[in-house]
């Protein structure tokens, strides 16, 4: 075969200098700021699209809450920084170092350099005071046998275990970060573990939720939940905080200095705002906020007891509508994207201001365009509370609560939401448009006074290996074919 011919000097260097700017046009599209991609949806989208559109918007940081391979598969090849996650109810598991050997096998050496890990989360919040110390004797022993084992598989260099926690791990008597120490009921615990952390190199990660200041207290300053709200505090020294995130994140601070890991890194695992579900969860809101943090993650301005560049997941990647309401029905819509992938509001993921839409996920396929609504003619009415119980506690009514989207519907519509919500959850299972007779199908679009009744997504239901436990090295090849 004859060579190929030679380009011209000039040519070569033409191509060779269009490669390089090809490469840094890619990189420049990356943002520091990563993302948690929650999984508690009852239609999950196509986790290759899903991966396809984070590289898009140029998402490279990732946090999981497991390590299914599904998602995961999807990520390899990605360049995607992943943390992977060990939920709270394995934590037990965790504490034979066997077993923490082999998850490390199965989950982390198994994909070899094909999956940028970062971290490993080991648990969620698991000190959460409502979860009344259920995880207080399992959590350190389950983070020093995977940060062993991830040592002993020869990647403890390059993967750190960590434990994602609540700021409700810390307090301060008087709401000034200055007196922040880590709880009464944990301190020594939590004075063991950071030590740990330190010693191995892993940060510490922290969910800090400034909507959750405002939730929980009529009285707390509605200004002070946004970073560009304006009210100050004063606090020892001449320091001021302007925002309850710099509150929260330096009362953190204290509180490791006090512990003796004043140098400790910090992540922030979780910071976000609902966009429905309350009267403070909305989209203009929620845009105000993000782009508040973001212009002030951009600048690397960093708090006043850390200057500099902070590391920060935002929460969430999708709106999931099988999470608990037990904290609130704003639970639910965390989301920066709406559950069938597309963007809720213009952003800027650099924070630099100039706002525009986010890329979706492409190729959603959705359920047929109908609908299941009240059916107004049904001779006994008798069983409507129990039927609209039963569509709410299966389904989902989060939106229709005081001050939610939905909320300005009148009686029948309200009826309608709470049966078709069912129904698309369903996958518009004709049974599950009966309600005893109370329920119809329509083809006309229901949505009404600006309430929109979705039409639900044809779910990417994961393989049905992934369903049966194949290992992840078995299961990678299926998934590379299958996502």
């Amino acid at each position: 075969m004859a060579p190929p011919p030679r380009l011209p000097a000039g040519a070569a260097a033409l191509l060779l200098l269009l490669a390089v700017a090809s490469r840094a046009a890619a990189d420049g599209n990356a943002v520091d700021v990563g993302v948690n991609w929650g999984s508690q949806l009852s239609h999950p989208l196509l986790p290759k699209s899903v991966v396809q559109m984070l590289k898009e918007n140029g998402i490279l940081k990732v946090k999981l809450f497991d390590a299914d391979p599904w998602p995961v598969g999807a990520l390899v090849d990605s360049g995607i920084e992943v943390m992977l996650g060990i939920p709270n109810d394995m934590l037990e598991t965790m504490n034979s170092y066997g077993n923490a050997q082999d998850w490390v096998k199965e989950n982390v050496t198994s994909y070899g350099d094909k999956l940028k890990i970062k971290y490993v989360a080991v648990g969620n919040e698991p000190f959460l005071k409502a979860y009344n110390g259920s995880f207080m004797k399992t959590t350190f022993p389950a983070l020093k046998n995977i940060q062993k084992a991830l040592n002993e598989a020869g990647v403890g260099d390059k993967v750190k275990a960590t434990v994602p926690l609540n700021a409700d791990v810390y307090v301060s008597p008087d709401n000034k970060p200055s007196s922040g120490a880590f709880r009464p009921d944990i301190q020594g615990l939590m004075t063991e573990m950071v030590k740990f952390l330190h010693e191995h190199g892993s940060p510490f990660v922290v969910n800090i939720y400034p909507f959750l200041s405002l939730y929980q207290s009529d009285d707390f300053p509605f200004e002070f939940a946004f970073v560009d709200g304006g009210k100050t505090i004063q606090d020892k020294g001449g320091i001021s905080y302007s925002n309850v995130f710099d509150a929260n994140y330096d009362t953190l601070v204290t509180a490791l200095k006090k512990a003796g890991v004043p140098s400790l890194k910090v992540v922030v695992g979780e910071v976000g705002w609902p966009t429905d579900g309350d009267k403070n969860a909305n989209l203009k809101l929620a845009r105000r906020y993000y782009d508040g943090l973001l212009k002030k993650l951009s600048k690397k301005e960093g708090t006043p007891l850390r200057p500099g560049k902070m590391d920060v997941y935002m929460f969430g990647l999708f709106d999931e509508d099988m999470k608990s309401i037990l904290p609130g029905n704003f639970e639910r819509h965390w989301g920066i994207f709406t559950y069938d992938g597309k963007p809720k509001f213009p952003m800027d993921l650099s924070g630099h201001g100039n706002d525009k839409p986010l890329a979706g996920v492409p190729g959603v396929e959705y359920l047929p365009k109908q609908w299941c609504v009240f059916d107004d003619g049904a001779e006994d009415k008798s069983k409507l509370p129990g039927n609209i119980q039963y569509a709410c506690a299966s389904g989902d009514c989060t939106a229709l609560g005081y001050g939610c989207s939905c909320n300005g519907l009148d009686e029948k519509s309200n009826i309608s939401y709470a049966f078709n919500m069912y129904f698309q959850m369903q996958d518009q299972d004709v049974r599950a448009c009966d309600f005893d007779g109370l329920a119809k199908i329509t083809t006309k679009n229901a949505s009404a006074r600006g309430c929109a009744f979705p039409i639900q997504v044809v779910s990417a239901a994961a393989p049905a290996a992934a369903a049966v436990g194949l290992s992840a090295a078995a299961l990678l090849a299926l998934l590379m074919v299958l996502v």
